[in-house]
């Protein structure tokens, strides 16, 4: 049987890439809108630190993960 997968086109590494700048300037002006709005709240979501739960579990938030279970039993809050 014949391998059937499209194989990628030949990219000319002296070809100069697109930055990221070029390519959204060439978006409509509500998807620019869109795109820095989620760079704002991304920005404003690594900046809010959460303070550090004392007592609490170690690891990833289970509420978040959905790991209701330590140490192989099952917990609730």
């Amino acid at each position: 049987m014949a391998d059937t997968t499209p194989t990628p086109p030949e990219v000319d590494p002296d070809t100069p890439r697109e930055t990221e700048a070029e390519r959204r300037a060439k978006l409509p002006e509500v998807a620019r809108r869109a795109l820095e709005e989620a760079d704002a709240r991304k920005a404003a979501q690594a900046a809010a630190e959460m303070p550090t739960e004392l007592g609490g579990r170690d690891g990833p938030e289970p509420v978040r993960y959905g790991d209701w279970e330590k140490k192989g039993i099952a917990i609730d809050f």
